[in-house]
């Protein structure tokens, strides 16, 4: 694949190999998430993703914590930045599993950031609560041990998704990505048929059936973080059955 941005913009989220079928299997389409316009709808969708997140045994957030605290068991006292956090479900799991780690939680939504300043974590001796971009992180080189986005880079497009490896493996000594699986076509296509009929019906549902149309596959993933950076390798974690979790770092 050429590095240049016109090409990483067209890449397809089922990466640069993708077949014909995978290539069609995508949309430019917004979710509820990503509007503004739609004021209801995008706080059910984040209401009920939050609560899910803090289901005590099938939640993800206390699932993406133990990911996450696994790849920095050999430091006493992590430096651990969340990008993309929300309402802070994740951050907040993360300093509950590590009596020692401090949790820089980070959001680009001012309402969001505003929500956990007011929240728990406002307060906790170990978080700090700050507004940032993913794609423009503001921070000096390697303040951080690890950098964590969770279910949030299948919002953004190619480039600036590629801007996320480039900013999270320079600010953070690994950049931790867990995201939606891609699944391969013909899975993909009955799983979509499923979800279609209540995408109308329930918010959840309409966000669901298009991040499911944006997820990026690992080699689309490895093509965003070479464009970002060659010296940008990416390894995985994704287990048998979980979400994609890849983790990138410079050579």
């Amino acid at each position: 694949m050429s590095n240049t941005a016109g090409d990483i913009a067209n890449m397809p989220r089922g990466g640069p190999d993708a077949s014909r079928l995978d290539r069609r299997l995508q949309t430019d389409r917004l979710e509820y998430l990503d509007r503004d316009d739609v004021d209801e709808l995008k706080s059910k969708v984040v209401n009920a993703l939050d609560r899910g997140g803090r289901r005590p045994r099938l939640g993800i957030y206390g699932k993406c914590a133990q990911i996450a605290l696994a790849e920095v068991t050999d430091n006493p006292a992590p430096k651990i930045l969340e990008l993309g956090a929300g309402l802070g479900g994740l951050s907040r799991k993360l300093l509950e599993a590590h009596p020692t780690a401090e949790v820089t939680v980070t959001d680009i939504d001012p309402t969001f950031v505003a929500t956990v300043a007011a929240s728990d974590l406002g307060s906790h001796p170990r978080a700090v609560v700050r507004q940032m971009d993913a794609t423009a992180i503001d921070s000096p080189d390697k303040t951080y041990d690890l950098a964590v986005f969770a279910l949030s880079l299948h919002h953004l497009p190619p480039q600036l998704a590629a801007r996320v490896f480039a900013e999270g493996t320079r600010v953070a000594s690994k950049l931790l990505i867990i995201d939606l699986r891609r699944p391969t076509p013909p899975l993909h296509v009955a799983v979509l048929a499923c979800v279609f009929p209540f995408t109308r019906l329930i918010p959840m549902a309409h966000d669901g059936f298009i991040s499911s149309l944006r997820a990026y596959s690992p080699s689309a993933l490895r093509a965003l973080a070479h464009h970002a950076d060659p010296a940008i390798t990416v390894e995985f974690r994704t287990r048998r059955f979980g979400p994609t979790v890849a983790v990138a770092g410079r050579a």
